[in-house]
């Protein structure tokens, strides 16, 4: 296999637990909330606990608040089209993905008014404009954690307390940093966060889920099967029943709970500081490579571990493919489905060249990444 630094679109290396436990669902693991036999039970015994560890590791309280979906794309969807309506003025900014995006163009194209706060040349959000953006219809700032493209973090005490002075809900997509940088719902006044359990979280694909603060109603994306319930013509209302339409991903969830049981043994804190050590050491060398052209602010550590450049005029895409064919080396290019961001870096044409790294990273492979960039500088 060759050297994988695609981790903020996933991270294909898992835990081993995490191999096992989704291999012992699928041999053992029965419908959760579909019966009263063992496998059932057993079921909703683990996903019961996967909300448990969700609920601590963001700072929620209450485990019943932990709704879990596909992937983040799914939870923003749920509470940007189950929040909000077209009569809303919503306050969004450049650094958002797709996921954000999409949802909030529909609602923009039905009549909602909404506010995309921009960034200075290092792509650090200008929260210094963001009281200027606020209007009588004003209902809610939906940000990123982190910028799935250059890594910049937010300040989520910051704009938590901007929300709560304002009394707007404070939706977060966390979907970057989930398991790696701290999140704290109730201290940060965030009302809901989206989070997906295949990257930072080391769970399998297809899993994610949304938190949402006790007392906030988000009507649900889908309807149908909750196996309580059954003669009512409508869908259940109580968390976490009213946003989990269907039967769930037990086998996926058997997998991110034994992720979160491996965050937890070696710390988030740990994950976070061998991903910067990774990041800085490859940031140190290239630095002296000429033609190289970086994206974001490195100053800092309170980051995702990710780094976007250029060569020169090169097309992301043809660095990316030589990266990858010559040098096994995989590597993300193009728009990262983040058109806004690429907009105000002015680099809609070229597209960057993303490296994002992992606990399961070593040092050596950082190395050899670093030669081949030197050689395709050269070259």
């Amino acid at each position: 296999m060759g050297i994988y630094l695609d981790n903020a679109a996933t991270t294909m290396q898992k835990p081993d637990c995490v191999i096992e436990a989704v291999i012992s669902a699928m041999r053992h693991m029965g419908n959760s909330g579909r019966g009263a036999h063992e496998a059932s039970l057993d079921a909703s015994r683990v996903i019961f606990e996967a909300r448990e560890r969700l609920s601590g590791l963001f700072g929620l309280g209450n485990p019943a608040q932990v709704a879990f979906t596909s992937n983040s794309t799914e939870a923003l969807n749920t509470a940007i089209l189950g929040l909000f309506s077209p009569s809303d003025h919503i306050i969004t900014t450049v650094m958002e993905h797709n996921s954000v995006l999409r949802p909030l163009y529909r609602l923009q194209a039905q009549g909602a008014r909404i506010s995309f706060v921009p960034c200075d040349d290092k792509g650090r959000l200008r929260t210094d404009l963001l009281e200027t953006f606020l209007g009588p219809d004003t209902k809610a700032l939906i940000c990123t954690h982190a910028s799935n493209l250059t890594g910049n973090a937010n300040d989520l005490t910051f704009l938590g307390e901007f929300c709560r002075k304002h009394s707007l809900l404070f939706v977060v997509d966390a979907s970057q940093t989930a398991g790696v940088l701290p999140v704290d719902m109730k201290k940060q006044h965030i009302d809901v966060l989206c989070f997906t359990g295949h990257k930072g979280l080391y769970g399998p694909q297809g899993t994610g889920g949304i938190c949402v603060r006790e007392g906030l109603f988000i009507r649900p994306l889908k309807s149908g099967g909750s196996g309580v319930h059954t003669y009512l013509k409508e869908h259940p209302a109580q968390m976490p029943t009213a946003l989990e339409a269907g039967t769930l991903n037990g086998h996926g969830i058997a997998g991110l709970h034994a992720a979160l049981g491996f965050i937890r043994e070696t710390g988030p804190e740990t994950i976070h500081k061998k991903e910067i050590a990774l990041m800085r050491q490859f940031l140190e060398g290239i630095k002296e490579i000429p033609d190289i052209r970086l994206y974001g602010d490195y100053d800092t550590d309170e980051r995702a571990a990710v780094v976007a450049l250029n060569i020169g005029g090169y097309d992301s895409s043809e660095v990316s493919d030589e990266l990858a064919v010559t040098y096994e080396i995989y590597t993300r290019p193009g728009a990262h489905c983040a058109p806004l961001m690429h907009q105000s870096m002015n680099t809609v044409e070229q597209g960057m060249v993303r490296f994002s790294f992992s606990w399961f990273n070593t040092e050596k492979e950082v190395e050899t990444a670093v030669r081949a960039l030197c050689e395709l500088a050269k070259g």
